[in-house]
């Protein structure tokens, strides 16, 4: 884990070494991207070295997709919405409450390190700024959480029957970060096939319908 909390002590400026870099885009490092408007960037130390302490992430999203539920086991966050709405929801650890914001442009919602939380657009787009108190920061994500726990562990955890959880995570293939996952697509993909293939046979069917044939002057249908 990198340096978290205040430090008071910045050892990588130092008057010999003259002004370092202060300047970075944002955009410049993506960190995931969905697609063009479902997309978080991230700085932290790696584009600042002079950021010790302190990380940044621009988030980008729109309404039907959310920022799968996740935790930062070395940092806490601070979520700034800049455009549109959002519903951030946290779960408090030691209460076992779940708490729902509703956060419009200029609000914040303060998350506490190790929180379990996730983010939904309630408008149709959603500009955010988080800030992280780690240089470094590190995210849990629900999805490799989900993905990497033999579904026997469910079963013998919770009473849920093994075969029947495996089937239900088996399309989480990978770490989701924005959600829903691209399976969706691809479902709704073959969907559109299946009724593509319907309506060809239809069409096929209302072809041959129309196919006729003169028998001694009777019209036969074939």
């Amino acid at each position: 884990m990198g340096k978290s909390g205040f430090v008071p002590d910045n050892t990588n400026i130092k008057k010999t070494s003259g002004t370092p870099n202060l300047f970075f885009d944002s955009k410049d490092s993506i960190e995931f991207e969905k697609d063009t408007e479902n997309v978080i960037y991230k700085v932290s130390s790696t584009q600042l070295p002079a950021m010790v302490g302190g990380s940044f992430a621009n988030v980008y999203l729109t309404k039907g997709h959310i920022r799968e539920p996740h935790w930062h086991p070395n940092a806490w966050e601070l979520d700034v919405v800049i455009s549109g709405e959002a519903q951030i929801s946290i779960v408090d650890p030691d209460t076992n409450k779940l708490h729902s914001y509703v956060a419009k442009p200029g609000q914040v919602v303060f998350i506490p390190m190790g929180w379990w939380h996730w983010i939904i657009p309630t408008s149709e787009k959603l500009h955010m700024h988080l800030f992280f108190n780690n240089d470094q920061f590190e995210t849990a994500l629900g999805s490799n959480m989900l993905k990497l726990t033999p579904p026997e562990v469910f079963q013998l955890s919770y009473g849920v029957d093994a075969d029947k959880i495996a089937d239900v995570l088996a399309p989480i293939k990978k770490s989701v970060e924005i959600g829903p996952p691209e399976l969706e697509s691809r479902v709704q993909t073959s969907f559109s096939e299946t009724n593509r293939k319907s309506e060809d046979s239809l069409d096929q069917n209302e072809m041959i319908e129309e196919i006729a044939i003169n028998i001694n002057g009777k019209i036969l249908n074939l």
